[in-house]
């Protein structure tokens, strides 16, 4: 790693962004959210672009600047709020109020845009995207299950806009349907008083200590994540686990096997009762490994053309038989320690 970056604990005090610059369009100065964001951050220099989804200057960065452009903030005027069909643990996939992250987990996927995507964006125009989620659910046939959560992490953009908590409540005054989001962070405390009417599935991405100390940085622990979800479940709201994504580094199968062990420890048996676990296994790229190259020189390096094969121009996956012996290591060792947990999908 680098040497701004040792280890995770570096991160893992910040609880929310401290943007050095703002970017914004203009028009979001119309909007109430706009407003209070100019206000909480009226000592921060605040640069007008023309459009959130291309920022030139900030394309044209070496890939060194990675790590300082992550102290950015975009904010804009979200135009697409066209859903996508998801069949795994959704109907559908719901463009939401953030896309990107202020975290550095060298996978993200994020990243394969890194100078468009990777730095921390947010959509003022919330109440728009939220009214459209309570129509479609109260107009359903039946209970919809909507993601608002794949292109960012709604509980660190919480910390700084609120809108997580504003979308919990708003959202309970539907007839019907399901918000889920998935998470690596543990700062839940605003929306444990919520009244969430059940209406709410908080998805908490795991990985063994290891891994999060040497690969994701800014997110929190593993015991604060374990943490949270209890609290999360004490509280009425619905809850689950993704191993996610599997990084097959040296000595995995002792890190997971570890991981799997305090899940079954630490995990309330109020949680295990109503618990599903997901198994996503990394995907990767060259866009990630230059980028990680010059901005992470001393990072581990996540490409191993032993265990990899191309997927796509650029990409990369696990072999087959990689995979799938990584798939029958973990079956074997949750069946063990959470047996009772039904494994909803592994891809």
């Amino acid at each position: 790693m680098s040497s701004d970056f040792q280890s995770n604990s570096t991160f893992r005090g910040r609880r929310c962004l401290n943007p050095d610059k703002i970017f914004y369009e203009p028009a979001v100065l119309n909007y109430q959210l706009g407003k209070q964001l100019q206000q909480k951050f009226k000592d921060i220099p605040w640069v007008v672009i023309e459009s959130h989804n291309n920022i030139e200057r900030l394309r044209n960065n070496p890939n060194r600047e990675f790590a300082r452009m992550k102290r950015h903030l975009v904010v804009g005027v979200r135009k697409s709020l066209k859903y996508t069909p998801n069949n795994k643990i959704s109907d559908f996939l719901v463009p939401y109020t953030s896309s990107g992250c202020s975290a550095m987990c060298l996978y993200c996927y994020l990243v394969c845009n890194f100078n468009k995507c990777s730095y921390l964006r947010l959509f003022v125009n919330r109440e728009a995207m939220l009214d459209k989620l309570i129509k479609t659910a109260n107009r359903a046939e039946k209970d919809l299950v909507f993601e608002i959560g794949s292109n960012s992490d709604l509980v660190l953009e919480n910390t700084i806009t609120g809108n997580l908590e504003w979308t919990i409540e708003g959202f309970a005054k539907s007839e019907k349907g399901v918000l889920t989001f998935p998470t690596k962070f543990d700062m839940i405390e605003p929306l444990l008083p919520l009244n969430h009417k059940g209406h709410i599935i908080m998805r908490m991405s795991v990985n063994p200590q290891e891994i999060i100390d040497k690969v994701e940085f800014g997110t929190s622990s593993l015991k604060a994540r374990i943490k949270a979800v209890n609290r999360m479940c004490e509280a009425g709201y619905n809850v689950g686990i993704l191993i996610a994504p599997v990084v097959l580094v040296d000595n995995w199968q002792h890190h997971y096997q570890q991981m799997i062990e305090q899940l079954s420890d630490e995990l309330s048996d109020r949680v295990k009762k109503q618990l599903r676990i997901e198994i996503i296994f990394m995907t990767y790229s060259y866009v990630h490994r230059a980028i990680n190259r010059d901005a992470f020189p001393n990072a581990v390096d996540l490409f191993d053309e032993d265990l990899m094969t191309g997927r796509g121009r650029g990409k990369y996956c696990y072999r087959e038989a990689v995979r799938e012996q990584g798939e029958e290591f973990l079956r074997i060792q949750l069946s063990q320690k959470l047996s009772n947990v039904p494994i909803i999908y592994v891809v």
